[in-house]
């Protein structure tokens, strides 16, 4: 596996630029997303750990964008991606509107286990969902307990079967002990992955049927790439979502995405329609598919979508504490 050479901090910053994307609903508890986009010899990368995640698990992002910027894309295997439609944890009533986003898509994943909302709502949601597309994940983002997961789960499959209940519980016990009592809902991991020292502890343990995995989180499209060939050897194939990324950070999981041998369910890159304006023209789904391809942000859009000075300040000193710790 190729890396990245590191290449010096003044370098990295004098490319760099933080923007902040104004969104069109509430999303991971923001309504504005923050990152930073950075120029290298090969194209552009981004910058954008959530602000919660400490300098450790975010200089994992910085390396996967030093890697689009210095490295450019892996070689690709397909020209466009299948994506499913993202439902937030809104009420009922929106989802048409949201699914207006996603032409053609054929998978819709939707957010439940909200934090101030009950079963009632998720279940309502998914409904909602179900009239428009048949084929329904749900995203619980290890927001219910086990007794949790199991009584949600029942319910959310009394209509229909979901396609698999992402990240239902917190921890890999948990999410064996869901496995265990409730195997007729495949699990996929997330967090127990991205978020872990060791991404292939949750399968090992007999707690993913998929995996969900992120280029951001990961450090990089070939490290993905490498982890999603372990998971294969394993069984266990791979999604390949965003992290509420810009469309240059959107078109670097597409590219990792379109690298992979084997792509067996649609991906989580379609939520750059959660932005009123991105850094670059969102790409257009066709018939449930986006195309691959290098993303370069629009001059005007960066000046226009510029953070303000004291968030700017705020996430050029975390860069340099990321470089610091990579180097």
């Amino acid at each position: 596996m190729t890396e990245p050479v590191l290449p010096p901090l003044d370098e990295v910053l004098a490319g760099s630029v933080v923007v902040a994307l104004p969104m069109r609903v509430r999303f991971r508890g923001i309504t504005t997303r923050e990152v930073v986009l950075v120029k290298g010899p090969a194209g552009w990368g981004e910058f954008g750990p959530f602000p919660e995640y400490g300098d450790e698990e975010a200089a994992c992002w910085l390396r996967s964008a030093i890697e689009s910027a210095w490295l450019g894309d892996p070689a690709p295997r397909r020209a466009a991606v299948p994506v499913n439609a993202t439902v937030p944890a809104v009420d009922p009533d929106r989802v048409p509107e949201i699914l207006a986003r996603f032409p053609g898509a054929r998978t819709a994943k939707v957010k439940v286990a909200e934090k101030g909302q009950d079963l009632a709502q998720d279940i309502a949601r998914v409904r909602a969902v179900r009239e428009l597309i048949g084929n329904v994940r749900v995203d619980a983002n290890g927001g219910w307990t086990v007794d949790e997961a199991v009584t949600a789960l029942t319910a959310l499959t009394a209509d229909a079967p979901l396609e698999y209940a992402e990240q239902p519980c917190a921890t890999v016990p948990e999410l064996v002990e869901v496995r265990r009592r409730l195997p007729e809902v495949p699990v996929a991991a997330d967090e127990s992955i991205r978020r872990a020292e060791d991404p292939l502890r949750v399968v090992r343990a007999g707690g993913a049927d998929i995996a969900v995995v992120k280029v951001a989180p990961l450090g990089g499209a070939r490290r993905l790439l490498a982890l999603a060939g372990e998971l294969a050897e394993y069984g266990v194939p791979v999604v390949v979502s965003s992290a509420l990324d810009s469309a240059v950070g959107m078109g670097a999981g597409l590219a990792a995405a379109a690298a992979l041998p084997d792509l067996p369910y649609a991906c989580g890159l379609g939520t750059g329609g959660f932005f009123t304006t991105d850094v670059a023209a969102v790409r257009t789904m066709t018939d449930g598919m986006i195309p691959v391809g290098a993303v370069a942000p629009d001059p005007a859009r960066l000046a226009e979508l510029a953070a303000p000075e004291d968030r700017a300040r705020w996430w050029t000193d975390r860069l340099r504490r990321c470089h610091a710790l990579l180097g």
